[in-house]
């Protein structure tokens, strides 16, 4: 009788290179593609005359600003580029599901949607008040009938430009390993960190930006970063409610701040802001006991 040779399947060999980095450092593969990625794109607009003025290009400007040009193809390489691609390659399609299924997550009770649409907007204009020695003016008609379509393009550009990355991506594997207050601290840097090039451009007021303009957005960055992890795990890590959270303060400041609080330069702004961030995180650590909602 003749036997048959028992065969022995041939062994995958082990995923090597760029793949295999991603499935194995995701947390840390996201972050610095993330910042490599929106750095790269922003080098000619750091470069250039709405920058350092190495270059003498000059970006146009597009609903007054150079900003859509120059900053949102950067925006959009980094955070959500990177996420997209670390969770595809690490936790592949189960993974992609999980990660744009929180960006859906539209179904929460209607009182978080009061909170990030007028609750945050109201703490930020009192950190303004705080700040402006009683000078306050009433915003313009035309300021305030921006205040709605601005949000809109704040939620397209800003918002969905980020926090795919930094709440979607970022946060829940943080909390995973670190916890919530732990975690929240770890991404807070990171957050601040992504934006440093934009403060050689007209986005940081270079060149007339004082040093302490740089030094409060870290603070805000820090202190603001704990309230987004409290909103971001009550609401079931909703990616839209935390997207509003984020932009509530972004259009504020860019449309509201000036007119309502005239003798409030630009680089006491982002201290008035800080300052109210801090507040309100030092508010939830204490009522959450560092849990922050999760």
């Amino acid at each position: 009788m003749t036997t048959t040779p028992l065969t022995v399947p041939a062994r995958r060999p082990p995923a090597r290179g760029l793949p295999a980095l991603l499935r194995t450092h995701p947390l840390v593969s996201f972050f610095v593609l993330a910042n490599l990625m929106s750095w790269l794109a922003w080098t000619p607009y750091v470069l250039s005359a709405n920058g350092l003025g190495l270059w003498s290009y000059r970006f146009p400007e597009l609903l007054g600003t150079s900003q859509l040009l120059g900053v949102l193809p950067g925006a959009y390489l980094g955070p959500i580029a990177s996420a997209f691609l670390v969770t595809a390659v690490a936790d592949g399609r189960e993974g992609l599901r999980r990660w744009a299924g929180r960006m859906w997550r539209w179904r929460v009770d209607w009182r978080w949607y009061a909170f990030t649409l007028l609750g945050i907007p109201a703490a930020v204009l009192l950190s303004g008040l705080a700040f402006s020695g009683g000078q306050v003016a009433v915003p313009s008609t035309l300021a305030l009938a921006a205040y709605v379509p601005a949000l809109l393009v704040q939620v397209v550009t800003t918002g969905l430009a980020e926090e795919p990355g930094w709440r979607d991506f970022a946060l829940p594997r943080l909390q995973d390993r670190f916890g919530p207050l732990a975690g929240s601290m770890v991404l807070g840097p990171f957050w601040a960190l992504w934006h440093a090039p934009l403060f050689l451009t007209e986005w940081g007021g270079w060149p007339h930006a004082h040093w302490s303009r740089p030094v409060a957005f870290v603070v805000f960055c820090l202190a603001f970063n704990l309230v987004m992890t409290w909103v971001f795990n009550r609401t079931g890590q909703s990616l839209p409610l935390a997207v509003l959270a984020h932009v509530g303060v972004n259009n504020v400041s860019s449309v509201l701040w000036a007119e309502t609080f005239p003798a409030i330069d630009a680089d006491r702004a982002v201290v008035a802001t800080a300052a109210g961030a801090v507040v309100g995180a030092a508010v939830l650590l204490v009522a959450t006991r560092g849990r922050l909602g999760r």
